[in-house]
């Protein structure tokens, strides 16, 4: 939305007679059209790499399936955490490599996450993952699917301690 700038005559100038109650519409009106007025919030990471990961989750679309569900995810992982994440080839081996399971409420809050797989090297790489699956939520509404509401997923850290969602790597 584009703000507009209106001419508004400055009190005391103009019209005569105007009181305290002409004052306030005038400080009313003015703060209403500034209401609109402002930038978008800025979506983290590259727009490649976020594709439609839908940071503000009013009118993102809805998942037709759980295999749906799981990449929009992964770009939405990757969109709220830029600075924790790649979108270049995953190295061989990767330096880490933790499973989470997250499981969610109907509108796509995280209600609980489960460690399904601890790296034997880098185990800081887990609380990594599990960081950034609450900065991210929520992920969208799941009431639509069929339960249990949780997916899997599994994070590939490079030797920076960045990751790219396996669900993203294909």
């Amino acid at each position: 939305m584009h703000c507009v700038e209106s001419k508004v005559a400055a009190p005391g100038r103009g019209r005569r007679g105007r009181g305290p109650a002409a004052l306030r519409l005038l400080l009313v009106a003015g703060l209403a059209a500034l209401a609109g007025c402002g930038t978008a919030p800025e979506r983290g990471g590259s727009s490649e790499a976020a594709g439609s990961a839908y940071p503000e989750r009013s009118g993102a679309p809805r998942a037709a399936s759980w295999a749906e569900y799981r990449v929009m995810a992964g770009r939405r992982l990757v969109a709220m955490n830029p600075r924790q994440t790649h979108d270049g080839e995953v190295e061989q081996p990767a330096l880490a490599i933790p499973v989470l399971r997250i499981q969610l409420e109907s509108d796509g809050s995280v209600r609980k996450v489960e460690v399904v797989r601890r790296p034997g090297q880098a185990a800081d790489t887990t609380q990594i993952a599990i960081d950034a699956v609450r900065r991210a939520a929520p992920f969208g509404p799941v009431a639509h699917l069929p339960g249990p509401w949780e997916f899997t997923e599994v994070f590939l850290f490079n030797e920076d301690r960045r990751f790219k969602p396996a669900v993203l790597d294909r």
